[in-house]
């Protein structure tokens, strides 16, 4: 097949076969464009099935106990939810509305964590009335909690959200040191009153080591806890397990060292020759690492064997021996394979300098994480009706936001064979946070629709009525 769109300097995005079978059909694409809407949301949860039996492996392996928590906030559908059930995965939920949601779906209180930042009084009596674990990070939080009126037969099931003593490891906003939270617990009289059922942390990054580190920290804190009569059975690592959206290292590397080579206000491969915070020829550590050699697995199995403080015992052996689980809370790496999402051209126009723009009916809100950009080729459809006139052209996809920066993407893109109006350009593999994390309704544009594949066809998430 003929490359329609490639980035200068291109990133070949990993595909599904479900994917390409979406893609070949070109009339199916405009016809669910014309009837939901431009941008959409394509979700086949097929593959994530796959990916929870490759960690489950890795974990087998080493002979411990092991559950995965679906990161709720990485994908708003309610179809996410109900595949991660019926893969027996439980789920992490950051909102009162990602709770009510995920326990109307039928998942019980038990199979929930609650990792929100910030928790409501709302938000942790629902969590509290539906038996749901509840990761503490702060003495407010947890003041906050046990100010609730009591509800006869439910305690206050909680982890309590650990921060890192190793100066090795960077410092977060997330949870307190273990001698804070020893203090603190006998500051609110909470021993008795909590029950401290394991130990949650989140780290930034994907580094197994970082996670070794802390995994081992935890490790001493439930022996100091047990000690004071608490029976914590858990740690909960969170998510950071990592994931590969390209195949090709050596495309990763040559778009970086082509990047750092350009001349200040060259736009031959980025806006305005934006460096996406890369200091030289290495990847930025503003964007996702979209090619990694360790994911998911094999990733686990490394974070397993270690032994981050040079002692004989691994990771699994530690765990083993004080009878821990080891949980985690994939997003990403879960829902990888499981989604795109489809844009229809609007126009092709020259900025005033003449450089050339590509309009599609979307913002930069809807394929977009915290990320600095979004590092994958699309792919362009021809499926404009009736057929028009076309002419090689090397520009940039912009959007609907009426702002100078309203780049979709900030890469260069060549179109050998043109663009038009009602063409079609395909995002891929954006389930996991590109679709959801940051979406926006400014200038009251309507958020992406949310289609699934139910086995037969293309059918509305319940999402989309509740929202």
């Amino acid at each position: 097949m003929k490359t329609m769109m490639q980035g200068i300097a291109p990133l070949t995005a990993r595909l599904e076969p479900w994917m390409e079978s979406v893609m070949a059909d070109t009339q199916l694409c405009a016809e669910l464009l014309e009837r939901h809407g431009s941008p959409l949301n394509l979700h086949n949860f097929s593959a994530m099935e796959r990916n929870v039996a490759e960690l489950r492996a890795a974990a087998a392996n080493h002979d411990i106990t092991f559950q995965i928590y679906l990161a709720r906030k990485a994908n708003k559908t309610i179809g996410a939810v109900e595949q991660a059930a019926a893969s027996d995965c439980g789920i992490d939920v950051a909102s009162l509305n990602e709770l009510r949601q995920v326990l109307d779906t039928g998942v019980p209180g038990e199979k929930i964590v609650l990792t929100a930042a910030v928790k409501s009084t709302a938000l942790l009596r629902l969590a509290v009335t539906n038996n749901v674990v509840i990761s503490l990070d702060n003495y407010d939080e947890a003041a906050e909690l046990l100010g609730l009126e009591p509800i006869p037969g439910k305690p206050l099931r909680v982890a309590l959200r650990l921060a890192s003593d190793d100066p090795a490891i960077p410092p977060t906003r997330f949870g307190l040191k273990a001698e804070h939270w020893l203090n603190d617990l006998n500051t609110l009289d909470a021993h008795q009153r909590l029950k401290i059922e394991g130990i949650h942390f989140h780290l930034n990054g994907y580094d197994h080591t970082q996670r070794a580190i802390l995994i081992v920290e935890a490790l001493s804190f439930i022996e100091r806890l047990r000690m004071l009569g608490h029976r914590p059975s858990f740690i909960d690592m969170g998510g950071g397990i990592p994931m590969s959206y390209l195949e090709s290292a050596a495309q990763w590397d040559h778009f970086w060292s082509e990047l750092s080579a350009l001349p200040a206000g060259n736009e031959e491969l980025t806006w305005k020759s934006d460096r996406l915070g890369a200091q030289g020829p290495a990847p930025s550590a503003a964007v996702y690492p979209y090619h990694q050699s360790l994911v998911r697995g094999p990733w686990l199995d490394r974070l397993l064997r270690s032994r981050p403080d040079g002692q004989p015992l691994s990771i699994a052996d530690r765990l083993r021996s004080q009878n821990i689980e080891l949980r985690c809370e994939p997003g990403r790496s879960l829902l990888d394979g499981c989604g795109i999402t489809l844009a229809s051209v609007a126009f092709s126009k020259s900025r005033s300098d003449g450089m050339p723009l590509v309009g599609l009916h979307m913002n930069r809100t809807q394929c977009r994480s915290t990320s600095a950009d979004f590092l994958l080729d699309p792919i362009l459809l021809q499926a404009a009706e009736p057929v028009r006139e076309r002419s090689p052209l090397s520009g940039f996809l912009v959007g609907a936001y009426c702002i100078e920066e309203e780049l979709l993407l900030r890469r260069r893109f060549d179109f050998p064979h043109g663009v038009a109006p009602r063409d079609i350009v395909v995002f891929p593999n954006t389930a996991g946070y590109l679709m959801h994390i940051v979406e926006s309704a400014s200038h009251q544009l309507p958020l992406a629709a949310n289609l699934r594949w139910d086995g037969q066809g293309w059918v509305p998430d319940a999402i989309d009525e509740l929202v």
